[in-house]
């Protein structure tokens, strides 16, 4: 096993708090959501949002949800693409044609980091105790980058 440089270290707890904070926001926006399924459908539907009753349920489940995913690291790949598929859902429907500055740019942050996040989330993550989370037993991890 390889010692880990700073770098590396630094990195795995800037990812960590990295996936805290978008995780936090993600819950910030979809517990609201979540507590009132009624008016989310409502404002879904008169956004032309098909099933609107169905996906206020599934927006707040996969926002809180995905949201608390990113924050503990568990199932990091399918949060972070359920969080970005939100994203562009959101662009889609709320902000087709809309500016970049003033318009989408949060939805386009928030969909990239949850990629990033998602493939790559670093050591202090419950994915790593998981057996898809874990080198095989003899294949070595790669070495840190220099």
């Amino acid at each position: 096993m390889t010692e880990k440089t700073l770098v590396s270290r630094v990195g795995d707890v800037t990812t960590l708090l990295a996936r805290v904070a978008v995780g936090v926001v993600f819950i910030a926006h979809g517990w609201p959501k979540a507590t009132d399924l009624d008016g989310t459908a409502q404002g879904f539907a008169a956004l032309g949002i098909p099933f609107p009753g169905f996906a206020a349920l599934l927006g707040a489940f996969i926002e809180v949800g995905g949201g608390l995913a990113l924050i503990v690291g568990i199932a990091l790949p399918l949060a972070g693409l359920l969080l970005a598929f939100m994203m562009a859902n959101a662009y889609f429907f709320a902000h087709l044609g809309d500016p970049l500055v003033g318009g989408y740019e949060y939805l386009l942050i928030l969909g990239a980091c949850s990629l990033a996040l998602g493939f790559t989330g670093g050591r202090y993550a419950l994915d790593r105790l998981t057996p898809w989370g874990r080198p095989r037993r003899g294949t070595p991890e790669p070495a840190p980058a220099s």
